[in-house]
């Protein structure tokens, strides 16, 4: 495996007295895309939130165990939260981008940070909107409602702006499932049609992970198959086996495992 970017060991996570991940423990290597997959509610997104403690946001939520990046525990009490979610970046599942202009939309992250010439804003909003393959779109509309971009666009827009902070990893839940492809596709006629614009946002993580460690959660085994570089199968809150891609969709070494990829169930 390649460097590791992010360790966790033996980690648990509660909801109050519900026990949502159990003894997790993975690698995840640098600069490589890595899937979540398994059945809805099998703890997948619950873990990906606890990579940059979005999980904190919610009410009695209790987490033992270690998770560390580049060797540093992220739930020391000395981290400063807000910089982590810096560093780690999320892209939704539900595109949300703020009721501002595009260009508001992805220089609002280094605004906040700090940055405020506008040479260096625009630097950043050209470059951000570059890597997320929406630039050419959008370079004539940047003082247009982001609000009024179609869904395909609008979560391109969200990966600008996710990027517009120079994070080190980037996590994305499910991020084309929300996308209707009836709306989708009257709106974005970029594209022949909706496989072509899912097709945009896999080729899109591709290139991101030769500068960013990105970890996806996707429902779709076969987007997890084109896309990833190692997958890691969730079910009921535990992991029941994480390898490379290739490897655990051809010859997975856990039943379990063969048994969703195979769709005897999930």
């Amino acid at each position: 495996m390649k460097e590791i970017k992010i360790v966790t060991k033996d980690l648990n996570l509660y909801y109050g007295n519900k026990q949502a991940l159990k003894n997790i423990t993975l690698n995840i290597p640098d600069k490589r895309v890595t899937a979540f997959i398994g059945p809805s509610g099998c703890g997948k997104s619950t873990f990906l939130r606890v990579l940059n403690r979005m999980n904190d946001l919610i009410d009695n939520v209790k987490i033992d165990g270690e998770v560390s990046v580049d060797g540093v525990n992220i739930y020391d009490k000395n981290i400063d939260v807000v910089n982590l979610r810096k560093n780690i970046g999320m892209v939704f599942q539900k595109s949300n981008p703020f009721p501002k202009s595009i260009y508001e939309n992805v220089a609002y992250g280094p605004r906040i940070n700090g940055k405020k010439d506008k040479t260096q804003l625009d630097e950043i909003v050209e470059t951000s909107l570059r890597q997320a393959a929406i630039w050419e779109e959008l370079k004539d509309r940047l003082d247009d409602s982001a609000l009024g971009l179609s869904g395909g666009q609008q979560q391109r827009l969200c990966i600008a702006r996710t990027l517009a902070v120079s994070p080190d990893i980037i996590l994305m839940d499910e991020p084309a499932s929300a996308l209707d492809p009836i709306s989708t596709y009257k709106i974005d006629l970029r594209f022949q049609n909706f496989e072509d614009l899912i097709s945009k946002i896999e080729e899109l993580v591709h290139q991101l992970k030769e500068q960013y460690t990105i970890i996806i959660v996707t429902h779709n085994m076969q987007q997890a198959a084109r896309t990833s570089d190692y997958t890691a199968f969730f079910y009921m809150g535990e992991l029941i086996e994480m390898g490379k891609t290739n490897a655990i969709f051809t010859k997975p070494e856990k039943k379990q495992t063969e048994d969703y990829i195979t769709g005897r169930f999930g």
